[in-house]
């Protein structure tokens, strides 16, 4: 059951217009429509021609919701959590969401069955992913409006920061990689930049430069100001300097046997609350031995 107190500020909102603030979808407002149950005032209420007033108690609940992944009990390394918002930091290896070929073991699977556990009839909604072989801080939203709230254009309260290993010294040491990102026309899973391609910005820092065996290499802070597929691999191998492990893009194995990416920090404003998260994630073991 989900309940909100009209502010009192607030007088003749139609109950979309209301629910809409809270980061109910189109979608989602259907299904309350339908099936939610909607009360106003513990009376039940029409979603569509009710009109609320400051002081008003809405509230409405939603049927189970059904979900084809299997629940399983895989540990999970939880960096922060409330009735509200998850966030996990997830390693290298581990899908975000099942594929046909990989029902199993995922990060869906391992969220579904930390709720069971609990007792809680919730679906997993992910704010955003992480390729199965990057590592770090993954956002979940508990509930289908906050989902919402966090991923519509309108809503944008989290930045991330990623660490990256890369081939070479890039220059300058700081700046802005803007370059449009299209599919490859060879392949239906890489990514190349081209002029008809989609708008793509990075920015990146050069945080540390090291040397072995002859060859030279970076630790860079990556953000992203566009959301690409593959965005941050693509466009350090246009520039010349792949991420390590990176052999999809043009990096080598001989150090690492994955792109040598995490996603170590979220910037976050609480959906509801306002309240400011700075959640972080150390670099996993096998990045952090690159430095020694």
């Amino acid at each position: 059951m989900m309940t909100y107190v009209v502010p009192e500020a607030l007088t003749r909102i139609s109950v979309r217009a209301f629910l809409k603030q809270k980061g109910v979808s189109g979608s989602l407002f259907r299904t309350i429509k339908h099936h939610g149950n909607l009360c106003v005032n513990g009376q039940p209420a029409h979603a569509i021609g009710t009109l609320l007033h400051g002081g008003d108690v809405l509230s409405y609940d939603l049927p189970p919701t059904k979900q084809d992944i299997l629940p399983e009990r895989i540990p999970l390394d939880i960096r922060y959590e409330d009735d509200d918002l998850l966030i996990v930091n997830k390693p290298a290896g581990m899908l975000v969401h099942p594929t046909p070929s990989c029902i199993h073991g995922t990060l869906a699977n391992a969220v579904l069955g930390l709720y069971r556990s609990r007792g809680l009839d919730t679906a997993f909604h992910c704010v955003h992913r992480l390729d199965r072989l990057t590592s770090g801080l993954i956002l979940v939203a508990k509930r289908p409006e906050i989902q919402h709230l966090l991923s519509t254009k309108d809503g944008k309260l989290f930045h991330r920061e990623y660490l990256a290993m890369a081939e070479g010294v890039p220059e300058p040491s700081a700046g802005i990689i803007d370059a449009p990102i299209a599919r490859d026309s060879d392949s239906i899973i890489t990514r190349r930049v081209a002029p008809e391609g989609k708008p793509a910005v990075t920015r990146y820092r050069t945080e540390k430069v090291w040397e072995r065996e002859g060859q030279r290499y970076s630790l860079l802070r990556l953000s992203l100001v566009t959301g690409r597929t593959h965005q941050i691999r693509v466009h350090l191998s246009y520039l010349g300097h792949p991420l390590l492990g990176d052999d999809l893009y043009g990096g080598s194995r001989m150090l690492i046997q994955r792109q040598a990416l995490h996603a170590e920090r979220i910037f976050l404003t609480h959906p509801l609350s306002g309240q400011p998260l700075d959640l972080h994630a150390e670099l996993p073991l096998d990045m952090q031995r690159l430095l020694v």
